[in-house]
């Protein structure tokens, strides 16, 4: 039995998520339809970022172990190319690859990278990978407040109600706002991340640069540890997990 990765990216607005549910469709659900397709095998597959419904992802992975391949020279990038051919047109496979047994895609990462984007002008062309949010904010709260997080490990007040972890705590690796001529962009990088804690970020600050807190207002949300003193009413589609990072580009 060996064990192997598959990197995958995905428009996510069609879904119900990335991990596979009774009655809803998946990345995980649409992943395992084409591979069991293509391989007439079935395909269990472990997911390594858990995504929410709508939210989009240019870098994620699976893990499966199979002895199909055994004995066999494999040619990986004509499966890939086949295997896109059978999944829908929101979800790709950038690579199908070995990986040593003990690799796992989720406890292996040592980082996991997002970006929320905003627009505050009514564009069409963003409305599926954007939020739109029209009401004047203060930059430099904004950037304060992204500042601030880097201070902190404990995240517990940006955790959705049951959440289910042994431990709040998330080291912020990189925070920080970008403007850009027709659009906003929050970009967060950590070793882990708590479930809707980004979309709890994101809320919280645009909520205390739209109202005006002052940055000790803002850090004593963070040390509340009550969610109820977050902001979580954000959408799903300008929320995008960029990069999930390991320690060599091929785990072996």
């Amino acid at each position: 039995m060996s064990r192997y990765f598959i990197e995958v990216a995905y428009k996510g607005t069609r879904y119900a998520g990335f991990q596979k549910q009774d009655n809803a469709n998946t990345i995980q659900a649409e992943l395992e339809k084409a591979l069991s397709i293509y391989y007439r095998t079935d395909f269990e597959l472990t997911g390594s970022s858990r995504t929410d419904a709508g939210v989009h992802a240019r870098q994620n992975f699976f893990h499966f172990d199979t002895v199909i391949f055994k004995g066999l020279v494999q040619d990986f990038k004509k499966a890939v190319y086949h295997i896109n051919a059978i999944l829908p047109a929101d979800i790709v496979v950038r690579s199908l690859f070995e990986v040593g047994e003990q690799s796992h895609c989720r406890f292996d990462a040592l980082f996991r990278r997002y970006e929320y984007r905003i627009y505050q002008d009514k564009d069409p062309f963003q409305q599926e990978i954007a939020y739109h949010y029209p009401y004047r904010l203060n930059r430099n709260i904004l950037e304060d407040a992204a500042k601030e997080l880097l201070h902190h490990t404990d995240f517990e007040s940006f955790a959705k109600r049951n959440s289910q972890v042994f431990t709040y705590n998330c080291t912020i690796i990189s925070s920080e706002w970008q403007f850009k001529e027709d659009h906003i962009i929050y970009r967060v990088q950590a070793n882990r991340f708590l479930r809707g804690m980004v979309k709890g970020l994101v809320g919280t600050m645009l909520k205390a640069a739209t109202k005006g807190y002052t940055i000790e207002q803002f850090r004593d949300i963070i040390l509340a540890k009550d969610v109820a003193k977050a902001a979580f009413a954000v959408p799903s589609q300008g929320l995008t997990l960029v990069e999930v990072g390991f320690a060599t580009t091929h785990p072996v």
